[in-house]
């Protein structure tokens, strides 16, 4: 997805600033009465592919922009177990406020990213594509993307408008015609605009060859094992790209390559994906400047 626009980044950060900070910070309020001048790192405690980093640079800045920011990792840079991934120095009560929500996206995108990255890590030397899917959290999905993209992975439909996806549930409303697989490609291949790729989602080898007479673009094999894509591959003769999709795992993706796909969606990549361990460690300027001593 390329450079993720500031207009989105802004847009999230001030949700999450307005879901935290709305109200102001009971806790802080109650400690601090002036500024407290301190310096922070925000630290990678786990091998990473950064993600998140512009949209927490806005959320501290956004809390004060008097604050000083010393970035050591850019989104898409990896990082290392231990490896700093930003400097924040300014009034300590600033940096609280925007703590939580600055790590949110920095530990929810990186475990995105670093997800991805060990998938396409497991097909390495297949000519195969780690696709995302929409299943995403609302209005997050531009910026879930976009971490997909970090870690190596290929964005799938955006929007519903983005190409024709055939599913289970629109062949149940055409489950009247004897071949609905068929009859569902035909349909779609003559209302379609030419720039919008039909894909077709099937459960079987029959109906690979329904999907096959209506010649589709993309034949997606839904929940197959291994040695059936094999088998379904072999049907289809480059006829139409191959797409896999389904309980793919980091366990079985690399069969799935070697069966032949020529693409492979995880919805899990969104949906699951772990969140990265990524902490904050701050300390009194003070104290700082005591230990460079």
């Amino acid at each position: 997805m390329g450079t993720l626009p500031a207009a989105d980044i802004r847009r999230a950060v001030r949700q999450g600033l307005d879901e935290d900070l709305a109200q102001g910070d009971a806790t802080t309020a109650a400690l601090f009465s002036t500024p407290v001048p301190a310096q922070a790192t925000i630290i990678a405690q786990q091998p990473l592919v950064v993600a998140g980093m512009a949209a927490a640079v806005q959320t501290f800045l956004m809390v004060d922009p008097a604050l000083r920011l010393s970035l050591s990792k850019r989104d898409g840079d990896r990082a290392k177990n231990g490896e700093p991934l930003l400097q924040i120095e300014g009034d300590g009560r600033s940096i609280l406020q925007a703590e939580r929500v600055a790590l949110n996206f920095l530990q929810h995108l990186s475990g995105i990213a670093t997800l991805v990255q060990q998938f396409c890590r497991a097909v390495r030397g297949y000519p195969v594509r780690i696709l995302d899917t929409r299943k995403t959290l609302p209005g997050w999905r531009r910026i879930q993307k976009w971490a997909v993209a970090l870690g190596g992975g290929t964005n799938h439909r955006y929007s519903l408008s983005d190409g024709i996806l055939i599913k289970d549930n629109h062949l149940a409303l055409l489950q009247e015609h004897r071949r609905p697989v068929e009859q569902a490609c035909r349909l779609a291949g003559s209302h379609r605009s030419p720039r919008l790729p039909i894909i077709v989602e099937v459960e079987s080898l029959s109906e690979v060859r329904q999907a096959l007479a209506g010649k589709p673009d993309v034949i997606l094999l839904d929940n197959m094992a291994p040695d059936m894509v094999r088998r379904a591959v072999t049907l289809i003769k480059k006829r139409a790209l191959v797409e896999v999709s389904g309980g793919i795992t980091l366990n079985n993706v690399r069969a799935m390559a070697a069966a032949g796909a020529d693409r492979i969606s995880i919805g899990a990549l969104t949906h699951s994906a772990p969140a990265a361990t990524i902490s904050l460690v701050m300390t009194s300027a003070q104290r700082a400047q005591r230990r460079r001593r």
